[in-house]
């Protein structure tokens, strides 16, 4: 797991550690040491804590004109033990949306579980988001993932699978990317 990196090929456009409203601003990081573990497996040392020992994060992206965030993550996302979408929610997204940010790209590629409990803190999200016109879309889960947020009413909140998941996001340009998923969005709206 520890040559798994974020994606770094935006970081021409964004850099989360120089971005004053980021809650990443002024992090440090070692390319060289390797410390942080999910279970017995050390992991790259780019990727961002957000209070679970088993999720961590990288905000790869962020336009606050926009109102529009890309986050990946890696690990176990474990809402049953660690309650992980708290801390998602409240040390990361909300720090984001008080600048007005209400569109959420969540990257899963790196997520090898889902655990679920309640729905609570996901509904809320989504409430608070969809109020100023925004969205949560989930990307690039593996399809157990899938199927198991699916199974936890996790679906009702955040758009995952079906076209979300043939969008090869690696190959678009932040902006590019953005309009993509904010017309997919589009389409999936009731009439």
């Amino acid at each position: 797991m520890h040559e798994l990196e974020p994606f770094y090929r935006w970081r021409d456009y964004y850099i989360a550690d120089e971005d004053e409203y980021s809650p990443f601003f002024g992090r440090e990081y070692s390319e060289f040491e390797f410390s942080t573990t999910i279970y017995n497996y050390y992991i790259h040392p780019q990727w961002d804590e957000i209070g679970s020992p088993t999720l961590f994060c990288k905000l790869i992206y962020t336009d606050y004109a926009l109102g529009f965030a890309v986050i990946e993550f890696i690990g176990e996302w474990n809402d049953c033990i660690h309650n992980d979408i708290m801390y998602l929610k409240r040390n990361i997204t909300e720090k984001l949306m008080q600048n007005e940010v209400n569109k959420f790209l969540l990257i899963g590629e790196n997520v090898l579980n889902f655990h679920a409990s309640d729905d609570c803190y996901y509904e809320e999200w989504f409430e608070e988001v969809n109020e100023e016109g925004g969205w949560l879309v989930g990307l690039g889960f593996r399809e157990h993932v899938t199927e198991e947020m699916r199974r936890a009413g996790v679906h009702h909140y955040i758009l995952m699978g079906e076209h979300y998941d043939e969008v090869n996001w690696r190959t678009y340009e932040p902006m590019g990317l953005f309009t993509k998923i904010d017309n997919l969005v589009m389409k999936a709206l009731p009439s």
